[in-house]
């Protein structure tokens, strides 16, 4: 039941930009090819904010996905939908909010966070307070046990741990649970269920997070147990009960070194991207007008590449021997401004070539991307069920 597996999804904005690739797109592609993944529209989440102005997330949505396909994220290595196509996440949601505290939601940092940055919208709605909650019932419907996530949302994923980790101290304690325990610890084998206990004793008593790697790592590969009495010596390693949820682990991701056209960091709010899709001649534009150091009044006028937001922009796309070559030419006044930007035209636009050819695919028939959500979408929802067949199980909610 608990396989390596990747969940990571994005709110539908639009039109994604080279940010976005570099920041999330390329580690999807590397991952794709390395665990079991899935890729989520999180269109509840959009709502969550943007709930005064819903027509901006249909087209979106559809946008969006282009842009993933266009990216590289390839539906037949990863699984790719739309969350509201998949109701158990609302039924997770909801039966979790049952058994967690509201200090608990109050203290996640990007509550207030986003309540002061974002003071033009009323907030002060259970959807915005709820909304932690429901990225945690995200992951745990799919038990997924990696989450990419940068370091400001590491609160974010220990917050879902601690919800799965008392979902399963409150209703993991099946009847004789830990009789049921020790008869799953003989059918290790001698050998192997001495090792268990040593591990749990360790990590019980000491805390050793290796130890408990191990103990998973070995019950992982006991091939003779089932899935009912891996679940419970799981649980019985922690301290707790039967495991229902999964508790994931961040799988931390680089901040994305993508800057704008004016030096800040790529983003809509400032008007500084260039799109995945954008077409050459705007790019070039966009390009070829980026400001540059301020001392360059004339081309005769020697420049300091630090305080050029260009230089930024080689520091992603060029080799050392351009980035040689531009430290040398600037300072020197040897090179121009619009010389020192054409090796970095020339780079966008080789990235995105490949990038417009997959999407327009797409563009010229629709209905690929709707089936690829909807096949998608159709997976996720298996997944989704076999947890909450479990979760209904536990909460005394099964009346079949």
């Amino acid at each position: 039941m608990f396989v390596d597996r990747v969940l990571s999804g994005m709110r539908p904005t639009g039109s994604l930009h080279l940010g976005h690739y570099h920041g999330v797109l390329k580690n999807w592609v590397k991952l794709q090819h390395e665990f079991q993944c899935l890729f989520f529209v999180a269109d509840w989440h959009a709502l969550t904010t943007h709930y005064d102005d819903p027509e901006i997330i249909g087209q979106n949505v559809w946008d969006m996905v282009v842009d993933w396909l266009a990216a590289g994220v390839d539906p037949s290595q990863a699984t790719l939908f739309i969350q509201s196509q998949v109701p158990e996440h609302a039924e997770l949601h909801l039966l979790l909010s049952m058994i967690t505290p509201l200090g608990w939601l109050e203290r996640v940092p990007t509550y207030k966070d986003q309540q002061e940055k974002l003071t033009e919208k009323d907030l002060s709605t259970y959807g915005f307070l709820g909304y932690p909650l429901l990225q945690g019932a995200d992951i745990l419907i799919y038990r997924a046990n990696r989450v990419p996530v940068g370091e400001d949302q590491v609160p974010h994923i220990e917050f879902t741990r601690e919800i799965a980790r008392r979902f399963n101290h409150i209703y993991g304690r099946e009847a004789g649970f830990e009789q049921k325990a020790e008869t799953a610890v003989k059918k290790l084998g001698v050998k192997r269920g001495k090792v268990y206990r040593e591990l749990r004793t360790r990590y019980q008593q000491q805390g050793d997070q290796e130890a408990l790697a191990a103990a998973h790592a070995l019950l992982e590969e006991a091939a003779n147990l089932s899935m009912g009495d891996r679940e419970r010596l799981f649980g019985f390693l922690e301290g707790g009960g039967k495991m229902i949820l999964s508790e994931p682990q961040a799988l931390l991701t680089e901040a994305s070194k993508m800057p704008g056209l004016d030096g800040q960091k790529m983003s809509k709010s400032y008007n500084n991207t260039i799109t995945l899709r954008e077409d050459a001649a705007s790019v070039t534009k966009k390009i070829r007008t980026m400001p540059t150091d301020p001392a360059r009044v004339r081309r005769t006028d020697p420049g300091d590449p630090d305080k050029c937001p260009v230089w930024e922009f080689h520091k992603v796309y060029s080799d050392d021997a351009t980035r040689d070559w531009v430290q040398k030419g600037c300072r020197s006044a040897g090179i121009g401004c619009l010389e020192c930007k054409q090796p970095v035209i020339d780079a966008v636009l080789k990235e995105q070539e490949p990038m417009r050819e997959r999407a327009q695919l797409y563009l010229d028939d629709p209905t690929l991307v709707r089936n690829i959500i909807a096949e998608g979408s159709d997976r996720a929802h298996k997944l989704a069920s076999e947890t909450m067949r479990d979760v209904r199980n536990a909460m005394g909610l099964n009346y079949s």
